[in-house]
């Protein structure tokens, strides 16, 4: 483990999870005069992705550099940041304390998890070497840098929804319906009213040349050729820490399809438990990252309204029991 130089007395807040969730409410806390210690394990889940869009003025930005700047910006304002994975929480008579991995514990009056999901990917080889790059998820996110690409869908539960969105950016799209519910008569009529293709035959492998997917192979040994390929993973949050709290995940469903687990929260991001918050992935899977660096700011400012709140009675209950002696 490395870190700044850590005080080993209680911080305000501490944040497990150095993304721009976790970030951004250390930059919040800090410029209210927090102090804070953002715990970060190192792996965020956007890290294979060359660029980050739809972050107003940083669009294009590698979502590592926008963790080096945010590291740098919340520690302008204070933050200590420790590189190291918090293994586990425990709830103190004046906060929370949180175990690193290598055994160390740091202490703090409230905690902040952003500690993002896990997009777990069919299990198709070639697939996951892939991802991030020419495997996709988000339109929003990759969508215009695979304009009038040829797309590849490998199916989901809401492969329909799924294919007309990526149609919105290119002519080319077919449908790889082998791990979708089995598709309505009326599903159909929609992909073919918009010249979207459907192939039922199952995908062997992903073929890769010169660094690019170049396409796949069929079941039944037929190729397919395709510029990139496009996936619903199942959302899977990193909650363990949480979990080490009494805080249970909630499955994430749509359609009536189960497509993840997420922890539940208020729209400032409070827990059922007092005291803890969640930002960013880990409570909105669908987050990009503009959003879950809103999110931080709102828990951040909140995590700072409470301890405001607690500021208040110690310094009443000061004041009148200095008046009653």
């Amino acid at each position: 483990m490395t870190s700044d130089t850590v005080h080993h007395t209680q911080a305000d807040a501490i944040i497990v999870g150095g993304g721009v969730a976790g970030l951004s409410a250390a930059v919040a806390l800090g410029r209210s005069r927090r102090s804070v210690v953002v715990v970060d394990a190192g792996d965020p889940r956007n890290a294979p992705a060359a660029h980050s869009h739809n972050y107003l003025t940083r669009d294009g930005e590698s979502p590592l550099e926008l963790v080096r700047l945010g590291r740098d910006e919340a520690r302008r304002y204070g933050a200590h940041i420790i590189e190291g994975t918090a293994r586990s929480a425990t709830r103190t008579e004046s906060g929370f304390e949180v175990t690193l991995g290598d055994g160390s514990v740091v202490t703090g009056r409230r905690l902040l998890v952003t500690t993002g999901l896990t997009d777990v990917l069919p299990n198709i080889p070639g697939l996951a070497e892939r991802w991030g790059r020419d495997v996709l998820h988000c339109p929003y996110c990759h969508g215009w840098e695979v304009r009038d690409h040829t797309i590849g869908i490998i199916g989901s539960p809401l492969v329909g929804h799924q294919a007309q969105m990526w149609r919105q950016l290119t002519e080319r799209v077919t449908v790889f319906a082998h791990l979708a519910p089995e598709l309505t008569d009326e599903d159909q009529g929609r992909l073919a009213a918009r010249g979207i293709e459907v192939v039922d035959e199952e995908i062997a492998r992903v073929d890769v040349a010169d660094d690019a997917i170049v396409g796949v192979t069929l079941a039944d040994g037929r190729q397919v050729r395709l510029d990139a390929l496009v996936v619903g993973p199942n959302f899977t949050s990193r909650a363990d820490i949480l979990v080490s709290l009494g805080i249970g995940t909630t499955e994430m469903v749509m359609n009536g399809h189960v497509l993840g687990t997420y922890i539940e929260a208020d729209p400032v991001g409070a827990t059922s438990v007092p005291g803890v918050w969640v930002a960013g992935n880990v409570s909105a899977p669908m987050d990009t990252v503009v959003a879950a660096s809103a999110a931080g700011v709102r828990a951040g400012a909140a995590i700072n309204g409470d301890l405001i709140e607690e500021d208040v009675r110690i310094a009443v209950q000061r004041s009148t029991s200095a008046a009653a002696t």
